[in-house]
């Protein structure tokens, strides 16, 4: 497995009251806008609170991310910012979860990222607190037009609407 592109180790016997600002590098945001399918992202920053109870650590702030999308209807580029919370909990990992074998998760299992080790990867973290937020399905300024070109928006919608507009003209 690669290191994340966005990689911020902290080191869990520090961690306990601290207060983290981090932000990506051109390089990283470049190489997350490839992992997330993104024509760029301008800027990622997060401001993070750690607090550590014995070996679990909660981290709660926020993240930002200026990003540039491809539009799902009209394919043009577009800008999107993203900003939301960061909430989730280091866990050391269960001693019996070997990787691709099913475990079954109650509810306040779901923000929880386990490590190994003495150190946790805050970066990572806030990159898939990105990834999460970003709307696969975004749409830009020129959708409407987009989809009055195809015959759309006038009583007919579904996924062969666009195809029976495309016939018409």
């Amino acid at each position: 497995m690669s290191a994340p592109e966005f990689s911020r180790i902290v080191d869990l016997r520090q961690a306990d009251g601290r207060n983290m600002a981090i932000e990506a590098e051109e390089a990283e945001r470049e190489a997350l806008a490839r992992r997330f399918g993104l024509v760029g992202i301008g800027r990622l920053v997060a401001d993070v609170a750690l607090d550590r109870n014995g070996e679990t650590v909660d981290a709660r702030g926020r993240f930002a991310a200026d990003v540039i999308q491809s539009c799902a209807v009209s394919a043009e580029d577009f800008a999107v910012a993203i900003a939301g919370p960061v909430a989730f909990r280091f866990v050391p990992a269960r001693p019996d979860h070997a990787p691709g074998v099913e475990i079954d998760l109650a509810a306040e299992d779901y923000d929880e990222i386990e490590y190994t080790g003495t150190v946790v990867d805050l970066g990572e973290a806030v990159a898939q607190s990105l990834a999460l937020a970003i709307d696969p399905f975004a749409t830009g300024p020129a959708a409407d037009a987009a989809r009055r070109s195809a015959g759309l928006g006038e009583g007919r919608e579904g996924p062969f609407a666009a195809l029976a507009g495309l016939k018409k003209g």
